[in-house]
């Protein structure tokens, strides 16, 4: 007779430890749709922010737990008074709210990072979930650094956590050092000799250093652990968190070695893929597993013949079942305005004003005039182009702009810019037209930043497609990426250049939680 399955608790964490990649910033709003596109998932636990990094963050917390009426929504905290307050005030009029509090636990941070010693940091883990729990039924208790703590003073800190109320207590590989037996042997390990250790869910939340954050979390599935917390694409600080669709998808495929399955509704997983992609800025690569474009492309004439015969002889999944190909509509120009409307509403987008409506429509049709066929991910971008503009006053705006390229001769551009309500023109050359249309817009701005990243992505397929282009710029240590599209690619790169120049300029820097619990 074969064992019931329990259930495995997907925690996602792309808006608070996700948006901890470098320039990896979102606007209120642009969270805001990911959390629904979550909801619409059927996450189990969304965690929104970190409360007391700055207002903004504290904003975004509340309009997600205000919005978000499925999944649990969750604030990270430090085990300190201000940062639990500000979770809790942060969750307000949440559905389902869980304060996540956390401290470090390996020897390095308690003695270079605390300064404090054992004794001390576990009377402040235990004074930090008895405080949440004023607050809220649900708390979270991570050890920071579990992966190079000693054995048994986690168990210790671990018992007292949960004597405290602590209903969830995390186990994070927080720099990426463990690999898989040893980590699941870690779980292993502190489920036996905690002895209230059935009075909580036990979960890990692992990066990706060594690119084994997957393998570690499906390792510590395997010996116990009920929660595991990860990201949309793997997005995460450094080389990120375990991705989201490679835990859903890895459980759900191999039935016959893991006894727990999710609630995920898979379909949606590459939608919010393209969506949390969109946003950031982080092109997904094209081999990634479950939501690469290659993910189920077959070129070898000896695959290509076997899954025609029989698609299981080289396909593990359906890609179907993931969303590729799913539900999907093309609007183009002789779409209304209803027909537009209704598809971003299904796609998780609200119009607050009638205003904001037209203003979105009047750039699709726009669209509509360069490019016949409009699809879904043409959407996402022309929305997070409204939505960026809508969040961040650009002093700077692209008003006009041409570039000619001749073979064997220096490309020109000619930018003209509104610079804070004034028209400035400027001619430049360059190794390329994207180059030169930089040296342009730099020639004006003056902006003194360093050109990190430049990637092209096409948004969809066909000579016609939109060029997605991400720009990643640095200035006095302060990271911030920029995205644009257009069917034009010198356009898009000249639109993403701007952005990340606007962000640069306008956004105050955002005070870092200090960890990648």
């Amino acid at each position: 007779m074969t064992a019931p399955t329990s259930n495995l608790i997907i925690f996602d964490t792309t808006l608070r430890d996700g948006e901890q990649s470098p320039g990896a910033s979102m606007t209120r709003d642009e969270k805001v749709r990911i959390a629904r596109a979550l909801e619409k998932m059927r996450v189990d636990v969304i965690e929104a922010g970190f409360a007391a990094a700055s207002k903004g963050d504290f904003d975004a917390i509340n309009a997600i737990a205000r919005s978000v009426r499925e999944s649990t929504v969750c604030s990270l905290a430090r085990a300190l008074d201000a940062d639990i307050e500000a979770a809790a005030g942060s969750l307000e009029g949440a559905e389902r709210a869980r304060i996540h509090t956390f401290i470090a636990t390996s020897p390095i941070h308690m003695k270079y990072k605390l300064k404090m010693q054992p004794d001390a940091v576990v009377e402040q883990a235990v004074r930090a979930v008895t405080k949440a729990r004023q607050y809220t039924d649900d708390v979270e208790f991570s050890c920071e650094d579990a992966g190079r703590s000693e054995l048994d003073f986690l168990c210790r800190i671990i018992e007292r956590a949960i004597a405290a109320g602590a209903t969830t207590i995390n186990i994070p590989d927080t720099v990426g050092y463990a690999v898989p037996e040893a980590f699941g042997q870690l779980i292993h390990d502190i489920l036996q000799r905690v002895p209230n250790a059935d009075q909580a869910v036990f979960s890990v939340h692992c990066h990706n250093d060594l690119g084994l954050a997957v393998a570690n979390s499906l390792a510590a599935v395997l010996q116990g652990a009920r929660q595991v917390e990860c990201t949309i694409n793997g997005l995460g600080e450094r080389a990120g968190n375990a991705a989201l669709e490679e835990i859903v998808m890895a459980v759900r495929t191999r039935q016959d070695l893991f006894p727990v399955d999710t609630g995920i509704d898979a379909r949606h997983i590459v939608p919010a893929s393209r969506l949390v992609s969109s946003v950031t800025g982080f092109p997904v690569q094209p081999n990634k597993a479950i939501v690469g474009a290659n993910a189920f492309a077959h070129e070898s004439g000896i695959h290509q013949d076997g899954v025609l015969k029989h698609r299981e002889t080289y396909e593990i999944m359906s890609a179907e079942a993931v969303g590729w190909n799913a539900n999907r509509m093309v609007l183009g120009k002789h779409s209304g305005r209803n027909a537009f409307k209704t598809r971003l509403v299904d796609l998780g987008y609200q119009f607050e004003s009638d205003a904001d409506l037209v203003d979105a429509f009047t750039r699709f049709k726009t669209l509509a005039d360069k490019k016949h066929d409009i699809f879904d991910e043409d959407l996402h971008a022309l929305m997070s182009q409204v939505e960026q503009d809508t969040a961040v006053p650009d002093r700077i705006q692209l008003k006009h702009l041409v570039s000619q390229s001749v073979m064997g001769e220096s490309p020109l551009a000619t930018v003209v810019l509104d610079i804070e309500g004034e028209s400035h023109e400027a001619t430049a050359a360059g190794d390329g037209p994207v180059d030169a249309s930089f040296k342009a817009i730099d020639s004006l701005v003056h902006s003194g930043t360093q050109l990190q990243l430049y990637s092209v992505n096409a948004i969809t397929a066909g000579t016609e497609a939109q060029g997605e282009v991400s720009v990643r710029l640095e200035k006095a240590g302060r990271i911030v990426n920029g995205a644009g599209s257009d069917t034009d690619i010198v356009v898009a790169s000249a639109k993403a250049y701007i952005k990340a120049l606007n962000l640069i300029l306008n956004a105050p820097a955002k005070p870092h939680p200090q960890t990648t619990v």
